[in-house]
């Protein structure tokens, strides 16, 4: 997306957010990264809420009796920054609070929300422990990290992958686990894991990794990686630049127009993300909408997520029919095979993190190519 129009869709967010509350305004607080390492899937999930609640708004509010009101308050991607937002926004009055695009920051603000009974739900957040490690008013919005996982290393093991090289950040929990709980998937199902390597968030240099790398024989059939931008764009720029050619097998994080920005060097990656557009589907309907009022196609799938966290928001409220934020959270909880434009959303029996379809997709002349859509055979999923 382009930063203007990102501004622009800011810009009347925060106008929104000025106006004044009423009695049946429904309150939430955001607690998101404009600004920092977490802003480029922060914001494109912001645009796409805002749309939602502009559209609620015009039919007099959710079950046309409550308003939603914002207030937004920018995290600076840093975890103690987001505990002290999500104070704010508590002592402001938030009913509901949204928390970043990591388990990091979204736990910190949890820790704020889980004691004052007022529920959380992070962007995209994936870490499949992040509602144990904060509580039961603790949700997320995107598919957690084994559940990717398992798509992907099924993928691998159909494509006829027999090895795999694994690199994986300690940094945070998405960019450690979700390569791990891959390799426990691939060797289940009869792959070997040739190798593991690590990088530090933000080095930029990975002549190390990719010289030991290039250096393997026999070289692994595939690379599996969480990496995101800036990380996973350097990465692949050296690991080609050296000559190798290995698949790579992404998640997520690299559902951005900076990694279709990279051209042949990403041509052939498949990775993990919420959704793809398929004729007469939601998505696509939803892709149009955007189009037409926006003047340009959405590029990254986090658009789409943020309206679906909308669409949860909305039944959630009508289910509850109440602004009290603990029946506001029985009402998320509750929610079983809620139609968002993304693909059914499932809370109900679960820990916090839904039950939603995985997309794979093949980057393939600068576009996207689906390869499969779904959910993983639950047997496959490892434990969090």
């Amino acid at each position: 997306m382009k930063k203007s129009k990102l501004l622009l869709l800011s810009t009347a967010f925060v106008a929104l957010a000025s106006a004044p509350l009423m009695a049946e305004d429904l309150v939430i607080g955001l607690a998101t990264a404009q600004t920092g390492g977490l802003a480029p899937y922060d914001q494109p999930n912001l645009a796409g809420l805002q749309m939602k609640i502009e559209e609620i708004n015009a039919a007099g509010g959710i079950a046309g009796k409550f308003p939603i009101k914002t207030i937004i308050k920018d995290t600076r991607s840093d975890s103690a920054q987001t505990a002290m937002v999500a104070q704010e926004l508590v002592d402001a009055g938030a009913q509901l609070i949204i928390t970043p695009c990591d388990a990091d920051p979204s736990i910190a603000a949890g820790m704020i929300t889980q004691g004052a009974g007022i529920p959380a739900i992070s962007f995209c957040a994936t870490t499949p422990t992040l509602p144990l490690a904060v509580g039961d008013y603790m949700f997320s919005n995107y598919p957690a990290d084994n559940v990717q996982a398992a798509m992907l290393a099924a993928h691998a093991i159909e494509a006829g992958y027999k090895t795999a090289y694994i690199l994986t950040s300690p940094d945070t929990a998405y960019t450690l686990k979700l390569p791990q709980y891959f390799g426990q998937v691939f060797a289940a199902k009869g792959g070997s894991i040739l190798g593991e390597g690590t990088f530090t968030m933000g080095q930029q240099d990975f002549g190390a990794e990719v010289t030991k790398i290039a250096a393997m024989d026999p070289k692994p059939d595939v690379i599996m990686t969480s990496a995101y931008e800036p990380d996973f764009p350097a990465f692949v720029r050296q690991l080609r630049g050296a000559g190798v050619t290995t698949p790579i097998l992404g998640s997520d994080g690299i559902d951005s127009p900076t990694t279709f920005g990279l051209g042949d060097l990403v041509e052939g990656v498949v990775f993990s993300t919420a959704g793809h557009a398929t004729a007469g589907s939601p998505l696509e309907a939803f892709n149009a909408k955007w189009r037409e009022k926006t003047g340009a196609a959405p590029d990254t799938i986090y658009i789409a997520n943020g309206y679906d966290l909308g669409n949860i928001i909305e039944a959630a409220v009508t289910a509850a029919d109440s602004l009290d934020p603990a029946a506001i959270r029985e009402g998320i909880a509750n929610l079983e095979n809620l139609q968002g434009v993304t693909g059914p959303i499932t809370y109900k029996g679960t820990n916090g993190m839904p039950l939603r379809s995985v997309s794979l997709v093949r980057i393939k002349a600068g576009d996207r190519d689906l390869v499969i859509q779904g959910q993983p055979d639950p047997a496959d999923i490892p434990a969090p």
